[in-house]
């Protein structure tokens, strides 16, 4: 369990180059076991959860080489239809999975998947839409058994915009026999590097990015090279932290429009953006003032995975903010941490008053969740004094080398093993 010992005070200047999002590297891998030729994914990130989905393809039988930061996966031989319960209980992107696996071999078995301890999430729009496909699912003793002789295109109508659900939906789909509809879709940019993706490999899929997804069932799907999308949650991670502190830093390989809600809220705060191609450039003075209301919403919105680190930055602006987490319902469990480094949080249920302090001092917090963490990172380069993040196994699921990148942009930041 490594920590951070960091020395807050310092202004951030300098550029980040953005790691290839998370979010989307993660249903890619999932989808690899759609054809049985080669598939080559660029600029992998080597972060714990993507380990874990690469040792999920593993133990279904793909062959997997490393070539620098490209991660090529040859299914050729994958026969089992079991997803380790051992692996999913430590990603909740496991799930993505169940389609993939149901597309190939009919039947698939999953245990209830993990992640972050943010709320209950649970996975019945993923099981409902399967159904509508021709899915019969049986769930006993922990477990989710799927079985299908053929899968069958279906109009399906999403309760939520659920990510998760849009994009298991597609993967179980792509080769669905006839046309299956997705209607109240999720927007994420995610899930456009999904159908970018899936369409390079043979399928036909559209609308992703609005509402409704329109998928034309294939007979087979080919390989390919790919490069995901830029992360934008790591590029707002870094936005924000430079926006509390002060500085001005260049953010590199993503597009505006993805973290377009976020950058609207830091100019409110008084911060400067210039926009030009993939390239955002933040300066700060660190003297920020309040915006009253920030509430989490599906995309287009202000992202649920940013709520935490832009609480953080919150926390020394002058005024007060009323923060409303309209997704997860346990996403404020970093707030007791904040406190413990002067910050004024109230929380109730899903909304939280911040109210802005002069100063935070350090001090010891424990990172409980992979956003929380990055939180905690923030508040401690604004606060005075040094301040120690532990419980580092959290963040490493979402950043590459997050001390590294910091100390780049001037940050006195350093990881100790313990």
């Amino acid at each position: 369990m490594d920590k951070y010992i960091v020395e807050g005070g310092s202004k951030l200047y300098g550029k980040v180059e953005v790691q290839s999002a998370k979010n989307s590297v993660l249903p890619l891998l999932a989808a690899s076991i759609l054809t049985d030729e080669q598939v080559k994914i660029r600029g992998v990130p080597t972060i714990n959860d993507v380990e874990n989905m690469l040792r999920i393809l593993g133990e279904v039988g793909c062959k997997l080489r490393r070539q620098k930061d490209c991660v090529i996966i040859d299914s050729t031989n994958a026969i089992s239809h079991e997803i380790p319960a051992r692996l999913t209980k430590e990603l909740r992107s496991s799930v993505f999975m169940l389609g993939s696996v149901l597309t190939r071999f009919h039947r698939a078995k999953i245990s209830y998947p993990g992640g972050c301890d943010i709320g209950l999430r649970p996975i019945d729009l993923h099981l409902s839409g399967l159904k509508r496909l021709g899915v019969r699912i049986d769930e006993k003793d922990g477990f989710i058994h799927c079985e299908a002789e053929r899968l069958v295109g279906a109009d399906i109508l999403l309760d939520f915009p659920s990510v998760g659900a849009t994009e298991n939906i597609i993967l179980a789909a792509v080769k669905a026999e006839g046309i299956t509809v997705i209607r109240n879709a999720a927007k994420e940019p995610e899930i456009v590097d999904l159908q970018s993706f899936l369409n390079a490999m043979g399928a036909r899929v559209r609308g992703a990015g609005g509402g409704t997804i329109v998928i034309e069932g294939v007979k087979r799907l080919h390989g390919l090279e790919y490069t995901p999308m830029g992360d934008r949650i790591e590029a707002g991670t870094y936005l924000i932290a430079a926006a509390s502190c002060g500085g001005e830093i260049e953010v590199n390989g993503l597009s505006c429009e993805n973290v377009a809600a976020l950058l609207h809220k830091l100019r409110e705060n008084g911060c400067k953006i210039h926009i030009k191609n993939d390239k955002i450039v933040l300066s700060s003075t660190g003297e920020l003032k309040s915006v009253d209301l920030v509430e989490t919403t599906p995309f287009p919105g202000f992202p649920t995975d940013l709520q935490a680190q832009y609480s953080a930055l919150c926390c020394t602006a002058s005024g007060s903010t009323l923060m409303v987490e309209n997704l997860f319902e346990t996403r404020y469990r970093y707030a007791a941490e904040l406190k413990r480094m002067g910050a004024d949080i109230t929380v109730r249920g899903r909304t939280a008053l911040i109210r802005g302090v002069k100063k935070l001092h350090g001090a010891s917090v424990t990172a409980g969740d992979l956003r929380g963490g990055a939180a905690l990172v923030i508040a401690a380069l604004k606060a005075e004094g040094q301040s120690v993040v532990m419980d580092l196994s959290h963040i490493d699921r979402g950043y590459v080398d997050m001390e590294g990148k910091l100390r780049k942009l001037g940050a006195k930041i350093r990881r100790i093993k313990i």
